[in-house]
């Protein structure tokens, strides 16, 4: 039991660090107009979740409350990025769906501080940024065995997929991204639910949250955010080692061989969107599993793996934003749609 020891011995710390040295909050942006629209009059009674309340925030922004039974009833927040000609009401149009996640202490706003509302070719695809809570790790938790609330994996890939299928526009074609606890959670659900995905791109993602020591207790000290049990959502990670091991691309990596995959990372000192001498030890942490996650995709015989390892650069929206682009045309080459 060294590894759950040692990071009981230094929860406190180890939080209070993390915590401080990582904030994948987005830009700050100003707060758009609230104009309510009406839902469509057909919801899903079978996706164990109802769309409760729609809002449009701005041009091409819809935000959708929904009421979800495995969150426990809980409402949360979708937020969508519609394509041109977008029209829920028409239940003749599907269009090629990208999933863009956010990070831990982010939440489904997140990604709508950066560019992505200009750039010409999601003009052309619903973009999917849907809340994953604080710190839910894109996990049904473990919950001492219990399972339930919450239950993000079985919201994201079983409930919300059926409600934006039947009533949102949404095709059964899709790609995945994300940043941090969001660059985990799209190569997760890639791996844990084959055929869902056609592509997946981490940035600056956790990808082998088993790697050593170091990275276990960094992610245990996430977990802890809020007041929250560690424990709760994979367990222990000597007892619960299956658990963590489902849930850590790594062990993963044959489910992605087949898949376009891109990695990116920075080393954790500054890069040019930084100041001088600034260093990162979660980018740096971070970097490390990457490389390792790399290394086995390409030992597995991975052929469609593409990697920018770029060397100076902290966990920062700057290089997020950079790298979204950068990884666009793989993505949306995945899903038919011209760049």
């Amino acid at each position: 039991m060294h590894a759950r020891l040692s990071w009981i011995g230094r929860r406190a710390l180890l939080v209070t660090a993390v915590l401080l040295g990582f904030s994948p909050l987005a830009p700050a942006q100003a707060a758009p107009p609230q104009i309510s629209v009406a839902a469509p009059a057909a919801q899903s009674a079978h996706s164990g979740a109802e769309v409760v309340a729609v809002k449009q925030v701005a041009d091409r922004l819809t935000d959708l409350t929904v009421r979800s039974q495995a969150l426990g009833g809980r409402t949360v927040n979708v937020r969508l990025l519609t394509p041109d000609g977008w029209n829920p009401a028409d239940r003749r149009q599907h269009w090629p769906t990208f999933w863009l996640l956010h990070g831990c202490c982010g939440d489904y706003t997140s990604w709508s501080g950066t560019d992505i509302a200009t750039i010409p070719s999601l003009r052309k695809v619903l973009v999917v940024m849907p809340e994953a809570g604080w710190n839910g790790w894109y996990s049904d938790w473990w919950n001492y065995g219990a399972g339930g609330d919450p239950a993000w994996d079985t919201f994201h890939t079983v409930e919300l997929t059926h409600l934006l299928e039947h009533g949102w526009g949404a095709s059964s074609d899709r790609v995945v991204a994300g940043l941090s606890m969001g660059g985990q959670g799209a190569l997760l659900y890639a791996a844990r639910h084959p055929g869902m995905f056609r592509a997946a791109a981490a940035y600056s993602g956790s990808a082998h949250p088993l790697l050593n020591d170091e990275s276990i207790n960094r992610i245990m000290g996430f977990f802890a955010g809020q007041g929250n049990d560690p424990l709760r959502v994979w367990g222990d990670p000597v007892a619960q080692r299956q658990i963590w091991q489902a849930h850590d691309p790594y062990y993963l990596a044959r489910r992605l061989k087949s898949l376009p995959v891109y990695l990116s990372c920075g080393d954790g000192t500054a890069g040019p969107f930084d100041p001088p001498g600034k260093t990162d030890a979660l980018e740096a942490d971070f970097n490390r599993q990457n490389h390792a996650l790399a290394g086995q995709l390409e030992q597995l015989g991975a052929k469609h793996l593409t990697t920018n390892f770029y060397g100076p650069g902290t966990h920062a929206w700057a290089y997020w934003q950079r790298e979204l682009h950068a990884s666009l045309p793989m993505l949306l080459r995945a899903l038919g749609v011209r760049t």
